[in-house]
């Protein structure tokens, strides 16, 4: 996979889709200054603008211009940023819809059997342009204009015609998909049609299948690793200049809900994820094979799957192994069904795809079929959350495509991963409660507006927003009542996607795995910098050191929590009562910490992966990975690696040393030293002669015959002007 042509084309592909759109408003009429009014020569039939030219729109057309002025209109009176946000929306809309088609057509995903953006024996018109005629029933039907209009295409070969059908034909393929797959093809409101700005035959769409290679959307190609990595870069490089943006804001510059998403979207290396899920996932499956009386060890069994990142446990002392086969023991009777697994910034989906080809492992490992198998994984194991819509669609589209390549009909059997978009739903009310489900209690209603209250702010807290003693129990019981035939698809959907994102932040989980986002305090705005002082004092100075804290209680007793982050968490003095806290309640097992650039970004960062257990003078496995070490593009084949800093140590010893910090690398003899009498106990520590600066001189501004050298008292510096003073000088890092 060749990231520089990823990069250039997801790049320039923004670009190029979002002045696309930009002007095609334009000639709407539909400006971020202003929104032309028709001209009066206009009809009801017909309305003219100064923009097009003299051709009128007409028909449904006008209909969805006045959505599109009805839809901003709506925006701008909350006091958001319209105009910018819906443009970006519908760029994205349509980037992420034809590289989830295009993954679809490589791999003969599509319903239709038939491809939408290339040809199979290229021709310089998509397969669907070519096969139009035979494609009536798997697009739906065609109307007497479809008809005519795919006749005179044929005819004319006029490009605009020949565009206009295009247009109309990907537009039933979209319809048809949003059936089988609503969390990525969202039914699309009206007036997208009027934005359908890709052509097939030059820009985006053919740069798409020119510039990737199939073999990198093909899941039966070993070599790609399957979709993953190219959606997660994709969706990371397309976000390139939005992030950029918000980057370069000045620093008193606050992040808005969209700032944060764009500003904290980092990509996780493949096998960093690899390691991640290996020493959480893996681990506790393997402990509880080993609990069941399997004969092997933990490097047997890890070799079986093949897990070359997993990393046994270290040695223990007695009465600490004793505790752990205690606690281990109860997962004697865990079943792979039980084995859930909570990403709450998903992202992309790339943990959650991995995770699926893991836990695929360990079912088939235990004779279920794969069919059986990817349908469980959806129902039972699977949770995800994120605050950006546009990565819970690339997530539920990685994790379905998961599903689809191990059962053929998946996509018609309706099961959907359990991966949700958390934001405000300040748009509901009781009133349309009540419409929709005439039968509901008010015991519900009042849970209803509770939890409605809670997610107040979820639009900036995201994952993290406290759901406290909600009851939701009420509010699973709306999924039993029947719906009113009046009751809106989309008012169903907003209270499935509340009730879901309850239920999912009330769950605890065997494991919870993530790339949180990573934002200091500094860009946080009033709501969400008061959120972080009242609920997480230990560690409001970064978001990613909130959901460190936030999500260790999400974690079932004996489970795993692993994190990437900043390594800052580590040594900083402003995290000092988190580590404390961490330290105290919970036990690392792993500890992998990354120099700069190993995560493809300028700062340290480490993996975390701690248990949910109090094992005092546990044993920890704690390693370094350096820059060089990816450098080129290299991939570590295994950890820990020769010649890095390498440590199997208990994490008591941390608390020996002031400030707590996670001094993994130190000397038994080290540790020795702070164990001994302190200083202090033999007399007061001074700072000694404190000087004011006004007094001090360099020693090149003073001639030396004015400088007394070896005064031994005071007597001794009589006659001359100056003295050496030791001083270390201003505050360095």
């Amino acid at each position: 996979m060749d990231k520089k042509i990823i990069s250039k084309f997801a790049i320039d592909s923004h670009l190029e889709l979002v002045e696309a759109v930009r002007l095609r408003l334009a000639v709407l009429g539909i400006t971020e200054e202003a929104i032309s009014s028709p001209l009066p020569e206009s009809t009801q039939q017909a309305e003219f603008f100064p923009q097009l030219n003299g051709e009128p729109l007409t028909g449904d057309d006008i209909l969805r211009r006045r959505k599109i002025v009805a839809h901003l209109s709506e925006v701008s009176s909350k006091g958001n940023s319209h105009f910018e946000d819906f443009v970006e929306e519908v760029a994205y809309t349509w980037f992420n819809r034809i590289l989830a088609i295009r993954f679809m057509e490589v791999n003969d995903y599509l319903p239709s059997g038939t491809r939408v953006l290339s040809s199979t024996e290229g021709k310089s018109e998509p397969d669907i342009l070519v096969y139009a005629n035979d494609l009536e029933q798997e697009l739906g039907g065609y109307s007497k204009d479809d008809h005519k209009l795919i006749e005179a295409a044929w005819e004319t070969q006029s490009p605009s015609t020949m565009d206009r059908l295009y247009q109309i034909l990907f537009m039933k393929q979209i319809k048809i998909l949003s059936k089988q797959l609503p969390q990525v093809f969202e039914p699309l409101d009206d007036y997208m049609q009027l934005l359908f700005v890709p052509s097939y035959h030059q820009g985006f769409i053919p740069e798409l299948v020119r510039s990737i290679p199939e073999a990198s959307f093909d899941l039966d190609n070993d070599d790609s690793h399957g979709q993953v990595q190219l959606i997660g870069w994709l969706y990371q490089y397309y976000n390139t200049d939005q992030k950029t943006k918000a980057i370069e804001q000045p620093k008193s510059h606050k992040f808005r809900g969209t700032e944060i998403a764009s500003a904290t979207q980092i990509f996780t290396p493949d096998w960093i994820v690899r390691y991640m899920l290996q020493n959480s996932v893996g681990k506790l499956w393997i402990k509880s094979l080993l609990a069941k009386g399997d004969s092997r060890s933990e490097t047997e069994i890890a070799e079986h799957f093949q897990w070359q990142y997993y990393m046994p446990e270290a040695a223990q002392p007695d009465d600490v192994q004793l505790l752990i086969d205690v606690k281990d023991g109860q997962l004697s009777d865990l079943r792979p069904e039980q084995l859930t697994i909570l990403d709450p910034s998903m992202g992309s989906g790339h943990m959650l795809v991995y995770a699926f080809d893991l836990l695929m492992q360990i079912y088939l490992d235990q004779g279920y079929s794969q069919r059986i198998t990817a349908t469980n994984i959806i129902q039972n194991n699977l949770f995800g959350l994120d605050l950006d819509k546009r990565a819970t669609q690339l997530a539920s589209f990685s994790v379905m495509m998961k599903l689809r390549h191990y059962d053929r009909r998946a996509l018609i059997k309706g099961n959907l991963p359990k991966l949700f978009t958390v934001n405000s739903f300040g748009d509901l009310t009781t009133d349309q409660l009540e419409l929709a489900y005439p039968e509901v209690t008010e015991k519900q209603k009042n849970a209803f507006r509770s939890a409605i209250t809670v997610f107040t702010n979820a639009n900036v807290t995201g994952s993290l927003t406290e759901i406290g003693n909600l009851d939701i129990a009420p509010l699973a019981g709306l999924f039993e009542l029947n719906q009113a035939t009046i009751a809106s698809g989309d008012l169903s959907e907003r209270v499935g996607q509340l009730i879901n994102i309850c239920q999912i932040l009330a769950k605890k989980y065997e494991v919870v795995v993530t790339n949180p986002p990573y934002m200091g305090s500094s860009r946080m705005d009033d709501t969400l910098a008061n959120f972080a002082k009242k609920h997480y004092p230990n560690a409001k100075a970064d978001l990613f050191a909130m959901f460190l804290e936030h999500f260790q209680e999400s974690v079932v007793p004996g489970g795993y929590c692993a994190m990437v982050t900043m390594q800052s968490w580590m040594f900083l003095s402003s995290f000092e009562s988190l580590r404390q806290t961490l330290l105290a309640k919970y036990t690392i097992s792993n500890l992998m910490h990354m120099e700069n650039n190993v995560m493809g970004i300028a700062f340290g960062t480490a993996v975390t992966i701690t248990r949910n257990a109090s094992l005092t003078n546990f044993i920890g496995t704690y390693h370094q990975i350096k820059t060089s070490d990816v450098a080129s593009g290299k991939i570590p084949s295994h950890v820990p690696i020769a010649g890095n800093r390498y440590n199997r140590t208990n994490q008591a010893n941390f608390g020996k040393i002031a400030g707590n910090p996670i001094s993994y690398w130190i000397s038994p003899a080290v540790i020795a030293a702070f164990d001994a009498m302190p200083v202090s106990n033999y007399g007061k520590v001074k700072s000694g002669i404190m000087v004011n600066s006004g007094f001090l001189k360099q020693w090149y501004e003073v001639p030396a015959p004015e400088i007394i050298q070896n005064a031994r008292q005071q007597a001794d510096i009589k006659g001359f002007s100056w003295v050496p003073i030791n001083s270390g000088g201003g505050y360095m890092r």
